[in-house]
């Protein structure tokens, strides 16, 4: 930095009769406090003399040097530094300049954005324009106001014929304006054609939102077939007055029945996809597949089966998602599948989670055909060691039998035999579908239900005792002789049953009471005495309801005459049905599918409309060059667009978004909806506008000679200057290795300029032993919030140890640990020597048993004992727990009443948006976010470390900044702390 004027030696101030730029700001002087210094500096940065921008990049590191505030310099900066990179000759230093520029989450630098996305999408470098596309939703989330402007850049790049830009511009319309589906009709046909040859995960994209659009602009194939299945079944029932009623509408239903023909554009859509069944990528293989099936005619779907069964050989987590696809579809469109039956037989090997899935498949590809041959698969499951999938295998015996009637004597007969099989779940889970089937043809298996009565003594599953308890209730007047028995034996028993048999036995009771009360009257009355006084309150009141219903007093109400039709009255047969059936309606490949929940940022699938569209809404006007603006006008748009060096030389005109008035938007070369005229006339005035133009490119090409030659001149200019920009460059690739997405950290920027790198802000650092205290050496610590691997339930805790002495430490150990009861701590191993100067890190693991009590020992080197404790916040005593909003749902519906703390609060000034919310909450706590399909709330799990505890957390949001804290917390110490934690970070 070059040296002050004497007269700002003096910290008092200076003489007001100099030079306006030789203040020095970093002085310290009367300036210091007083913002026109920055007035001048930001003036001399906006100048158009590289020499006061320089000058003034000089002082202002020297200001971040001496610790002074420069943080209003901000943007003005920026501009400096990303405008210089964004006009550079290289490709790659435009596009990471834009890229570090979008990065920089400060609303005060949106209109800097703005104009660099602008220029970017005008570049004639693919890549630029591709990162320009990448720019446009981290915008949009910085400053929803600017959508207006970014869908008119959205619909320039959409309107660009280069592979590289199509799957990035289409991502940035699905995020910030899905719903304008004008701005897809003109660039239709050119996605189509253009996606065999995009990126992968481009191709992903487009194919997604073609299925979108599709089904808002084409009509259903299979309208015709749907109609023909209701009318033949109508046909088959109907009565001759309904004929004749049927033929005096024959006009309208003929109307409805009239031909379908496919619109081309439809067909191109299928036709370009089907290629890319055979690509390597597993999600564009599912993005297909599931076009397939949400748009082609039945007749057509078929020829995905064999590229998802080919999926199935790939990894599990490919084959977990494929799956649930295959589950889905197998449902409504069994028959593509069945030659593929083997594919999805189970091996041993099989994740648990994967062979639920096979066994769902199987189960919806049963027909009377194959049955036999999947019951046998099914017997041989059964007698696998894994628990889980034994009980979904006999749940899929029971789904058979129900779906065909041929087999269910013999799926039944087969059940009860399991019965008597050694493994109580695989007998529990037998009881409880047999249960489901007998309720179709009860009369008929009385033998099965006496069987299950004797059972009763030896199954000790809650469930399965219920379900035998509920079957001889249900159906007492078929086994008369048996029932009153089983109802002795349970009276004894009640006091030590589960609440669920407790529950059943009371029911028995009153059904026996009402059928037989000869046999069971006193039986009943020692039940209703027995539950009277149970613990639970539920028990309590229905053995009060049900005396009360069934042993009238003059106190009974209306009801008591009607209590036989109450319990005894028919109930209908259960249906089983598979979890997937009404899945979908979701989109077939996306999360929501797969979680069967909406997630953020889902969008629906439309209906199919009952008319056609207008297709003329696809055609692209083909340019006319005779109408096109004279020579010289061109002339002069060329020599006004920026000239760029050879280092992109692989991007010509015909690449960029705007060659010329005459730009074309044909991505097909189709104007109408037949495509194939139109596109030979287009071919044809392109010839002649080559023709008409060769004498005006030789032109083109002196005056390109022209440019080069001055090029050459000012070569050397630029190369004096090359050190300074490489200095800049330098520094936006620091800033563009520290900006963190989710945060902006104003010193982390600054600290850049002043070459000094500041530690990460998301981990708090404490001080252990400071280095006074301990004679040079400098111990701090931190919760990593990383898993602690030799001992999962213990918090890892990192120890940074720094020599400020001029000697070596020796022999740095932990002696004496007093801990709380309960409490653990596992030792980092002795560090034999730390050389004067140096730093070194270790990790040591604390069992705090779930409290916030401080873990106290000596830390010892090979001179001294120094006594130091360690306490843990509430919030890292915790471990995330990734659940889905279900589960969500679930588990705080088990951690209710004294386990649930509710708060009320006002946010802070700060936390003006969902993205503040969740990143004070998870910094304060070490918990996952859990997604959610509303946009007023935010959901975090996690467990505490020590005992697995779950601990569950939702902000609500309301109007005019209130919001709502739930914790839900077995341990409510832990729940009251961290609801305070939380409070003040939010209320900030």
């Amino acid at each position: 930095v070059s040296a002050a004027p004497s007269a700002f030696s003096d910290e008092k101030g200076g003489s007001a009769s100099e030079p306006e730029y030789g203040h020095d700001p970093a002085s310290g002087g009367i300036f210091s406090s007083d913002y026109k210094r920055h007035d001048d500096l930001k003036e001399m940065l906006d100048s158009n003399k590289d020499s006061l921008k320089l000058e003034a990049m000089k002082r202002i590191v020297a200001m971040i040097a001496r610790g002074k505030n420069a943080s209003d310099l901000f943007p003005a900066v920026v501009k400096n530094v990303a405008c210089k990179n964004i006009e550079d000759p290289n490709q790659l230093i435009r596009a990471s300049a834009l890229r570090v520029l979008s990065s920089i989450r400060v609303t005060i630098i949106v209109p800097i954005m703005m104009l660099a996305i602008k220029e970017a999408a005008s570049d004639m470098s693919p890549y630029v324009r591709k990162t320009a596309a990448h720019a446009i939703p981290k915008l949009h989330s910085l400053d929803p106001e600017q959508k207006d402007q970014l869908i008119e850049v959205i619909e320039k790049l959409l309107a660009d014929k280069t592979t590289l830009v199509a799957g990035s511009v289409v991502m940035a319309f699905e995020e910030v304006c899905p719903d304008r589906i004008d701005l897809i009709h003109k660039n239709y046909r050119k996605l189509c054609n253009l996606l065999i040859d995009v990126e992968e995960w481009g191709q992903v994209v487009i194919i997604n939102m073609l299925t979108r659009y599709a089904r808002t602009q084409f009509l259903n194939p299979n309208i015709n077939e749907s109609l023909l299945e209701e009318n033949s079944e109508k046909a088959f029932y109907a009565s001759d007055d309904e004929e004749e009623e049927d033929k005096k509408a024959e006009p309208a239903t003929l109307a409805k029945r009239k031909p379908y023909v496919m619109d081309p554009d439809h067909r191109l859509l299928l036709r370009n996809t089907k290629p890319l069944l055979q690509s390597r990528n597993a999600a564009v293989v599912m993005a297909v597949a599931q076009l397939y099936f949400h748009l082609a005619p039945k007749a057509e779907v078929g020829i995905i089966a064999k590229a998802l069964v080919r999926l199935m050989r790939s990894h599990s987590e490919v084959q977990y998602v494929v799956l649930q696809n295959v589950a889905t579809m197998s449902i409504k469109r069994r028959g593509m599948f069945e030659p593929y039956l083997k594919s999805f037989y189970i091996r041993s090997t099989d994740p648990t989670q994967i062979k639920v899935l096979k066994l769902e498949v199987l189960t919806n590809l049963a027909n009377e055909t194959n049955i036999s041959t999947i019951l046998r698969e099914f017997q041989t499951y059964i007698k696998s060691m894994d628990k889980d999938f034994v009980a979904a295998s006999i749940q899929a015996i029971g789904r058979c039998a129900t779906n065909i009637g041929e087999v269910r004597d013999t799926c039944l007969n087969g059940l009860v035999q399991l019965l008597s099989n050694r493994d109580e779940l695989v007998v529990a889970e037998s009881v409880v579908v047999i249960k489901k089937l007998l309720q179709m043809q009860p009369e008929q298996h009385s033998d099965i239900i006496k069987h299950m009565a004797k059972l009763i003594d030896n199954i000790q599953v809650p469930m399965a005792r219920a379900s035998i308890l509920w079957l001889i209730g249900e159906y007492c007047e078929h086994v008369p002789k048996i029932a009153p028995d089983v109802l002795r034996k349970m009276a004894k028993s009640f006091t030590n049953e589960e609440d669920i048999v407790k529950l059943q036995i009371i029911n028995l009771a009153a059904k026996l009471y009402l059928t037989n009360s000869k046999q069971s009257k006193l039986l009943t009355q020692y039940v209703l005495n027995l539950a009277k006084y149970d613990q639970n309150y539920d028990i309590r009141d229905r053995a009060r309801f049900i005396r009360q219903l069934i042993v009238p007093t003059d106190k009974s109400g209306a009801l008591s005459k009607y209590a036989k039709k109450l319990f005894l009255a028919l109930k209908p047969a259960p249906v089983l049905e598979s979890p997937f059936k009404d899945r979908d309606h979701f989109q077939l490949g996306s999360l929501s599918h797969l979680l069967n929940a909406k997630a953020a940022g889902y969008q629906e699938l439309p209906n199919w409309p009952e008319s056609a569209p207008d297709p003329s809404v696809r055609n692209v006007e083909i340019p006319d060059w005779s109408k096109c603006s004279s020579r010289k006008d061109r002339k002069e748009k060329k020599v006004e667009k920026p000239f760029y060096s050879d280092s992109e030389g692989e991007s010509g005109p015909t690449e960029s978004a705007d060659s010329g008035n005459c730009e074309s938007d044909s991505g097909s070369g189709s104007a109408s909806a037949s495509g194939s005229d139109e596109s030979g006339s287009g071919s044809e005035s392109e010839e002649s506008g080559e023709e008409t133009e060769s004498d005006e490119e030789e032109e083109d090409e002196e005056e390109e000679k022209k440019k080069r030659k001055k090029l050459d001149k000012t070569k050397a200019k630029k190369q004096a200057e090359e050190s300074a920009e490489r200095c800049t460059i330098h520094t936006i690739h620091q800033i563009s290795c520290i900006i963190n997405f989710d945060q902006f950290d104003m010193n982390k920027i600054t600290s850049v300029f002043s070459q000094t790198l500041a530690p990460s802000g998301s981990i708090k650092m404490y001080e252990l032993l400071h280095r006074i205290k301990g004679e040079g050496l400098a111990v701090e610590y931190c919760f990593s919030r990383q898993p602690f691997s030799p001992e999962p339930n213990m918090v890892a805790v990192q120890i940074q140890f720094t020599n400020n002495t001029n000697s070596e430490t020796k022999n740095l150990h932990i002696e004496d640990p007093r801990l709380q009861s309960g409490m653990r701590i596992r030792e980092f191993a002795e560090i034999d020597v730390l050389a004067a100067g140096e730093s070194v890190t270790v990790v040591m693991g604390i069992d705090f048993c779930d409290s916030t009590q401080a873990a106290n020992f000596q830390l010892c080197t090979h001179t001294r004992k120094f006594f130091v404790s360690i306490q843990p916040p509430v919030g890292e005593l915790m471990t995330p727990a990734f659940l889905t909003e279900n589960d969500f749902k679930k588990e705080q519906g088990k951690l209710m009443g004294m386990n649930e703390i509710l708060e009320k609060l006002t946010l802070g000034e700060k936390c003006v948006n969902e993205h503040v919310i969740v990143e004070r909450v998870t910094a304060t706590a070490n918990l996952s976010r859990v997604p959610c399909g509303s946009d007023k709330e935010c959901r975090f799990a996690g467990k505490t470390v020590s005992s697995g505890c779950l601990v569950l957390v939702t902000v609500t949001t309301k109007e005019g900044g209130g919001a709502q804290l739930t914790v839900n917390c077995e341990k409510m110490l832990i729940g009251t702390m961290l609801v305070k934690d939380i409070l003040q970070a939010l209320s900030q």
